[in-house]
């Protein structure tokens, strides 16, 4: 199924085929160098058996994300219940991942923006945030530009305190009232 459309990209339910280039992508060093290590096979496995689960459970999650003109699986974006121990959790998180290939094409940023507004007319979610560790300016920027407003720093719970990924900033947006959303 698809949720999401926009000029360039579609957000749909994850395909079987999605495996292998998903596990090339978490393994990927740069793409996952703001996390605290690449995933091997078995975990990005487990990642894509979480996100299939969140699917049944909430009825959205991660999208898996492919270019229309090619129908290429380039990674994902979408939502994720956040539940670690922090004063803004539990809350709806918005996220992305692409593989290299897709960098500084925009694709980020128009597919965000697109879940933000399915997660707000569809999913009926009243704030989103998004969070990244301090040096991902790539990330801040998508932030930014899909019009989330900068909260705060934190250090993620699940990350090592000693580690230059520990410091985060966290970002929000609000639904704005109904008549602003074209709802």
């Amino acid at each position: 199924m698809i949720y999401i459309e926009t000029t360039r990209l579609q957000l749909r339910d994850w395909k079987e085929s999605d495996l292998a280039p998903f596990r090339q992508l978490n393994a990927d060093e740069q793409v996952m160098r703001y996390f605290p290590k690449t995933l091997s096979s078995e975990e990005t496995n487990e990642l894509y058996q979480s996100i299939l689960s969140e699917f049944q459970a909430y009825g959205f999650g991660l999208y898996a994300v492919e270019v229309k003109e090619t129908q290429e699986f380039i990674g994902f974006i979408g939502f994720r219940k956040v539940t670690f121990e922090a004063d803004f959790t539990p809350c709806i998180e918005i996220g992305w991942r692409l593989k290299q290939e897709a960098w500084g094409k925009g694709y980020a940023s128009e597919g965000a923006a697109a879940c933000l507004q399915y997660g707000f007319t569809h999913l009926g979610f009243q704030e989103i945030y998004s969070f990244t560790a301090v040096i991902n300016t790539p990330s801040r920027n998508v932030m930014t530009k899909i019009g989330m407003d900068y909260v705060k720093r934190f250090h993620h719970p699940r990350v090592e305190k000693d580690s230059p990924l520990s410091e985060h900033v966290l970002f929000q947006i609000r639904r704005l009232p109904n008549e602003q959303m074209g709802v």
